[in-house]
């Protein structure tokens, strides 16, 4: 089994946790990472694409960031 897709999501919050001193393990810094990695950061695995783009799930607007804030404000 190849699992080094979770390996570096790991290791880049393992990194955080380190330089950043992440202290609580419900932080809400670990779900906007968690956002982040899952629909705004291209991987270079999935050409350029986000795994939610890759899974179907589109994020329209200029900045993604910002139209996901504005999905889970009106929910």
């Amino acid at each position: 089994m190849n699992n080094n897709k979770m390996e570096r999501l790991n290791g880049e919050i393992r990194d955080r946790e380190i330089v950043r001193g992440l202290k609580k393990k419900d932080s809400p810094l670990l779900k906007g990472y968690q956002l982040y990695h899952n629909y705004v950061r291209p991987h270079m695995a999935l050409d350029g694409a986000t795994p939610a783009d890759k899974a179907g799930i589109e994020i329209h607007g200029d900045n993604k960031w910002i139209t996901l804030i504005q999905k889970a404000s009106t929910r």
